[in-house]
């Protein structure tokens, strides 16, 4: 076969031709459609992964047949010849009133534990690349060093109950939580003692937001431990997930930095709260997403 014609048939079924990773999409930004009728969005709009936020209304990881679903995903999902991660960024599933609470740094985070082994178990049924998660706000009245203390010891539990399980976590640093950078991620994966079953989580996003060294910067740190990439815009010092093109990203950096360090995970939009014309968003994803790697 001719390098040309080699050439044209990886361009027709990678939307990145070349690249080592697979563009994904997060559930989380097709709340209005049910999973089966997302997954046939996002198939024809050229995506090959999910990034399976758990909870309402895709599967919620508490109900009696949670691993069943699961495994109907999966078998959906090897007949789609797609690749899954699993988030944990769910809004309201352990408290209806405060979203994202408990997390692994209140004073009791038993339903967070609780519900980041149901994860784990799911990443099992699903085959997923990873689970995401991360630490949360240092909550008031508390120092920073007490909850770095409630963090390194519920992670301890956590990265033995995936390795036990043979699933690899994705820690994902977030702006205003304890651990907000990449370099805190290391430092605390470090502190545990390196274990093979945590890596890190990198949204592009977030590295406009607050990352010291920027997208290029976090994403040479992250290096080999990069586990899990979530693709969004956003402005500095800002918290808030824009569509491509329309924060400060450099998207072309970022997905060169991608390839140059090799990196063979999946890369999902993250844009939780863009439901509300998802098919759309999802286009423009991608078109945004071929644009910039035509300009590498």
């Amino acid at each position: 076969m001719s390098d040309t014609l080699a050439s044209a048939i990886d361009a027709l079924w990678h939307p990145l031709p070349g690249a080592g990773f697979t563009l994904g999409y997060g559930t989380n930004g097709f709340a209005d459609h049910p999973l089966d009728r997302a997954l046939e969005v996002l198939e024809v709009t050229g995506y090959g992964a999910i990034a399976l936020t758990l909870g309402h209304p895709h599967l919620d990881p508490f109900t009696g047949d949670a691993d069943a679903q699961a495994a109907r995903l999966r078998v959906r999902l090897d007949e789609m010849g797609w690749r899954v991660v699993v988030e944990t960024g769910t809004r309201y599933l352990l408290d209806p009133f405060v979203k994202h609470r408990p997390t692994l740094v209140d004073v009791d985070a038993e339903s967070r534990m609780v519900f980041l082994r149901r994860a784990i178990d799911l990443a099992v049924v699903l085959r997923a690349d990873c689970v995401s998660l991360w630490s949360g706000v240092v909550p008031d009245h508390m120092s920073r060093a007490e909850a770095w203390r409630l963090l390194v010891g519920r992670m301890r539990e956590i990265v033995a109950y995936a390795d036990a399980s043979g699933v690899v976590l994705g820690f994902e640093p977030e702006p205003g939580m304890l651990v907000e950078t990449v370099a805190d991620a290391l430092t605390l994966r470090d502190e545990l003692g390196s274990p093979d079953a945590l890596g890190i989580t990198v949204d592009l996003g977030h590295c406009v937001a607050v990352e010291p060294g920027g997208v290029v910067g976090a994403l040479r740190a992250a290096g080999d431990l990069l586990v899990n990439v979530q693709v969004d815009d956003m402005l500095p010092g800002v918290h808030e997930h824009l569509e491509l093109g329309s924060g400060r990203l450099d998207l072309a950096a970022a997905l060169t930095t991608l390839h140059e360090i090799v990196y063979h995970g999946v890369a999902a939009v993250e844009l939780p709260r863009h439901s509300h014309d998802a098919p759309g968003t999802a286009a423009r994803s991608m078109r945004a997403l071929r644009t910039a790697w035509e300009k590498r």
